[in-house]
């Protein structure tokens, strides 16, 4: 399932951009490929492995954006779902409207016995965390690898200076590598 919510007017919108009536060579422009991100917009995909649905968050997370995601993370209980997985690896902005889509996500969450896990997120969007404090209430791992390879472990946060969490992997997502939140969050105190 891929969702898709853009500027005014195209929060919480489903489907693919230009795959209105009329859209293509006869009724406009071509639709747009599947996973493409353009400025100022959200892409979403949701699948579901075994337990654990994960929820991948492409682009620009803002108040325009917001509903495609808050439509993404609800739904809860489902049958077998233990865990719910946020892959921010591809997030590139995200303000506190998006920061508070998901702490509403993990409380609500968490009220239905499932918890709500955030994977890969890049150094500006794990500097939101630590700067807001996010980082010590939401389980943070570096990869989505990583995260359903931990499994259902404890529920306590990991944030950026948890030997766990991000910082505390070796190789690509260690330090210096593809998941590293730079020295900034690294170094905070």
């Amino acid at each position: 399932m891929h969702l898709s919510a853009g500027g005014a007017g195209g929060e919480g919108d489903a489907g693919e951009p230009g795959a209105e009536e009329g859209a293509g060579p006869a009724g406009g422009p071509e639709p747009q490929p599947p996973r493409a991100c353009w400025a100022g917009e959200l892409r979403i995909g949701v699948r579901r492995a075994g337990p654990v649905r994960i929820v991948s968050v492409e682009g620009e997370l803002d108040r325009d954006s917001a509903g495609g995601l808050r439509t993404a993370l609800a739904g809860l209980p489902e049958d077998g779902l233990a865990r719910i997985l946020v892959d921010l690896a591809e997030l590139s902005f995200c303000d506190s409207t998006g920061l508070n889509i998901l702490l509403r996500a993990r409380q609500e969450a968490e009220q239905a016995g499932v918890r709500l896990e955030l994977a890969g997120p890049r150094p500006v969007v794990v500097r939101l965390l630590a700067v807001t404090g996010a980082d010590t209430v939401l389980r943070i791992h570096p990869s989505v690898a990583l995260a359903l390879a931990a499994g259902s472990g404890p529920a306590e946060p990991t944030g950026p200076t948890s030997p766990t969490g991000p910082t505390g992997a070796t190789g690509a997502d260690g330090p210096g590598g593809a998941g590293d939140p730079g020295p900034t969050a690294r170094e905070r105190p």
